[in-house]
């Protein structure tokens, strides 16, 4: 995007996302922590400890997510929660993102993505996508202080 300076056009592009954004991501909200849900699926959860919900899943290669170009699975799958259909209608309708689902996931607040193609979107659009993820299963009282300090809101 261009920013008019009083001196001179300044061009400024956002950095495109990695899968390795992902980890940094998640490990840097609130009271996350990386663990195995789905019985061995590397997962980020929140809260830490046994009441954890997960809201990234790295999904197995499985027969129901085949990709329809070449009719292979997927082996690089994110499954990331979002708050509710709407949302996952939202980014799975915008075809200039990578983000998809499959019949498996009907009725689920989720979508998937492939970590090949995070690439295709930016870091900030990345970090949207999983702060929204981490809050649809964070406590409320646990979203409510991460957003107050963000907007630096000092009522809690």
């Amino acid at each position: 995007m261009w920013y008019l300076g009083t001196s001179a056009i300044v061009w400024a592009m956002a950095r495109r996302a990695t899968p390795e954004d992902v980890d940094a991501i998640c490990s840097s909200l609130p009271e996350v922590e990386f663990g195995v849900s789905w019985g061995d699926r590397p997962t980020y959860k929140v809260p830490r400890g046994p009441k954890g919900r997960g809201f990234v899943l790295y999904r197995a290669p499985h027969k129901s997510a085949v990709d329809p170009a070449t009719g292979e699975l997927y082996e690089d799958l994110l499954v990331i929660v979002v708050p509710d259909a709407h949302a996952k209608a939202a980014l799975v309708e915008d075809t200039s993102i990578p983000f998809f689902t499959i019949p498996h996931f009907d009725g689920y607040n989720g979508v998937l993505v492939q970590r090949s193609r995070l690439g295709e979107i930016d870091r900030d659009q990345l970090e949207e996508i999983l702060i929204e993820a981490w809050a649809a299963r964070a406590p409320k009282k646990l979203v409510e202080a991460f957003f107050d300090a963000r907007r630096g809101d000092s009522r809690s």
